[in-house]
Parts: structure tokens; sequence; C-alpha cells
């Protein structure tokens, strides 16, 4: 028996973020210079002392799978639980797809009784925070909760946007508004819960009878367990936490590592990021280069040009005269002589060619950019091709 286990959804499309995810599961986007998003999370598991952990996988699961291996880097290559990849393949002796999140743990019951769990921690693959789920099952074991979901306060003015959650003094739930037009409060769901597992496993199959049910934990698990009187409870958590869902997010949470006194700081000793590790031989930066407030990881060779707040992925070449300000540069990207880089996600192995001005608008998205584009003599700009 283990008291916990994680079941880390990762299945999600994102289709907001573009070509970002054209061929790649959210979840397995570059992320920071060396990372991907998952690492965030399962990064939280290791430090958590939550070592037994399902991965469910659904969209382009390819790299995200290739990237996960055996959980060596997250000290999960266990022979007892350790971090497994559970598609829709074969969860279900190859039955569907998942149908919603909460379809993809009913699907996994089997993999979740072998560990006969008291608890049970949900999560997402595709947001960047740090976080001790110690803290938020603490909460859950003190006020005998059947389920604790972790919100966050987020701006007034963006409320709307997320699924709200409506609490008493005590910080327990009476109810759950998604999306509302008129929030009563500012506490949004982070998409973390926490259930305590009988309870949970006898929702899930109840769901899984209801066909009007789109087998969602915000739309129909969590309103069936309010609507029965259950106790659920709010865990407030105060940090750094960002859905990186669309270009412009994504974009502001790499700029955020570049910001002094960052509240997200991969540099913290007490809480690691783990990755998987690179070959790269150390940066190259010649005395002609200019850096500024950025981050240059192994393997690049900054031959050139200036480089201010922007990141940097590993095996990066910067040829003589380039001006990069405010991107972020995947790996293998070559970037040629006068080049003008502003506000440009370049994606991985490209080659941009001498003289290339790509310039972000300051009211619209950054510009995202990949090789085939550049072939194409297409990049979009604006919404515009140009």
């Amino acid at each position: 028996m283990k008291e916990c286990i994680g079941m880390l959804l990762a299945g999600g499309e994102g289709k907001r973020l573009g070509l970002l995810t054209h061929h790649l599961a959210k979840p397995a986007v570059p992320f920071g210079g060396k990372y991907r998003i998952i690492d965030f999370t399962l990064s939280n598991c290791t430090n958590s002392s939550i070592f037994t952990v399902g991965v469910l996988t659904q969209y382009s699961p390819l790299e995200l799978t290739k990237h996960i291996g055996n959980g060596q880097p997250w000290e999960m290559n266990r022979s007892d639980g350790g971090v497994t990849v559970l598609s829709p393949y074969t969860a279900k002796h190859g039955g569907d797809w998942y149908s919603g999140t909460a379809d993809a743990i009913y699907q996994n019951i089997h993999f979740i009784e072998q560990y006969n769990p008291k608890y049970v921690l949900v999560m997402s693959g595709d947001h960047i925070y740090q976080m001790d789920y110690r803290k938020l099952l603490k909460q859950h074991k003190e006020t005998k909760a059947d389920a604790t979901i972790s919100v966050i306060e987020v701006p007034w003015d963006e409320a709307s946007r997320f699924g709200i959650l409506n609490t008493n003094d005590d910080l327990s739930i009476y109810e759950f508004e998604e999306k509302p037009e008129n929030p009563k409060n500012n506490l949004a769901s982070m998409g973390i819960y926490v259930f305590t597992w009988e309870v949970l496993k006898s929702y899930l199959i109840k769901d899984a009878k209801q066909k009007s049910s789109s087998h969602d934990f915000g739309k129909d698990i969590i309103p069936a367990m309010l609507n029965d009187d259950l106790k659920i409870y709010a865990y407030k958590f105060e940090g750094y936490w960002k859905d990186v869902g669309t270009i412009q997010s994504y974009w502001e949470a790499n700029m955020d590592l570049l910001k002094e006194n960052s509240e997200l700081d991969l540099d913290n000793k007490n809480w690691r990021i783990y990755t998987n590790n690179s070959n790269f031989p150390p940066q190259f930066i010649c005395d002609r280069a200019e850096v500024k407030n950025s981050i240059i990881n192994d393997g690049c060779k900054i031959l050139g040009g200036v480089i201010e707040q922007s990141v940097l992925f590993h095996n990066v070449e910067v040829h003589n005269d380039a001006i990069i300000t405010q991107s972020i540069v995947h790996s293998g990207v070559k970037i040629g002589k006068n080049c003008v880089l502003d506000r440009v996600i370049v994606m991985e192995n490209t080659t941009i060619p001498d003289g290339t001005h790509l310039v972000a608008n300051p009211d619209e998205d950054p510009i995202v950019v990949k090789q085939e584009i550049l072939e194409q003599k297409s990049i979009v700009i604006g919404g515009e091709n140009r």
C-alpha cells in the first residue's frame, strides 16, 4: 500500500500554442533554456517525495514518452512504483481516446488499484510552478476532506477566464463556477486535486455510466460531489504559477526567468527542477559578442552580435552583428550575420539566413518561426503572411 500516488494528465494538444505544438504534446514543449514544461510537475513530485506517478498521454506522445524514459532524472526509475506512461490504447484493452480528464483516470483505475492508495493526487503536466504537494496533502488529511482543490488568487479582471471556487471562511467550497461572467471571488482552480481514493473511485464509476457527461473533473466530478454535500476544501497556493497555454503566456513565462528577484527560481538548490542532462560542451562567447541579462546554455557559440533579455537553449549559433532581444531560441538554431530578432520564438534546428529581420509588433503575440516556414519564404506576423 502506498499512501498517495500521482496521476499526471499530459495529453494536452495545446492548440493555442500554434506551431509549438504542431507535432508535439504541450507538456513536451521546451522551456527555460534546457527544460520541458512537464519537468516542473515531475520535479514537484520528486521534491514532495511522491515517487509513484502515472503519466497519462494522448496527443503526439512520442517525444514526451522519449523524454520521460525510465524516470531517472526524477529518481523514478524504481522497481516498486516509479513513473509509468499510460496511453489510452493500453488503458482499455485497445479502447478509446480519453474523453475527458475524469475519463482518463477512470480508464486507469486498474493501475491505481495495484498500489491500494489512500489518496490520489491529480495534476496537470502543462503548467509552470514549484509546489510542495506535501502541504496540500497535509491540509487534506487535517480537514478530513473528500477532495481538496489547489487554488491561486488571480487578478480580478482575469477571473472570468478560469474555473472559480466560491468558499466559506474555513475554505470549504460551496460552489464551482466555470469561467463566470461575474465572478464572486478570484480564487481560481489550478487543476491540482487530492482525492480520498475510495470516494473518487465511486464517482468515476458513476460518471462513466452517464452518457450526457463530459467526464471532466471541473464540469462533472466536482459539481457532483458538491451536490452530494461532500467535504471539499480549497488549498491556497502562494507562489509562481502560470498556465502557458498561449504564445503570449509562454513567452511571458520565459521572460519571467530573467527578472530580478523572480518568483520562479530555477537555481533553488532546495527545490531543483530536474531534466535530462545534455552532452554538449560548455558555451563559447567571443570577445566581440555582447550578452546582457540572458540565459545561454551549453553548446552555444556566440560568435558576435548583441543578445539581450533572451533565452537560448543548447547548441545555438549566433554570428556577427546579429541583434537578439526578448527572444526564445530553441536548440540547434543557427542565426546568421546581420539578423535582427525582437520578440521572436525560433523553433528547433532552424537556420535564420543572413540579414533576416523579424520584429513583432508590440501589441501582438511574439512571432514563432520554424524551418519549414522559412523555406516557404512565408512568416506569420500579426495574423498575416509576409
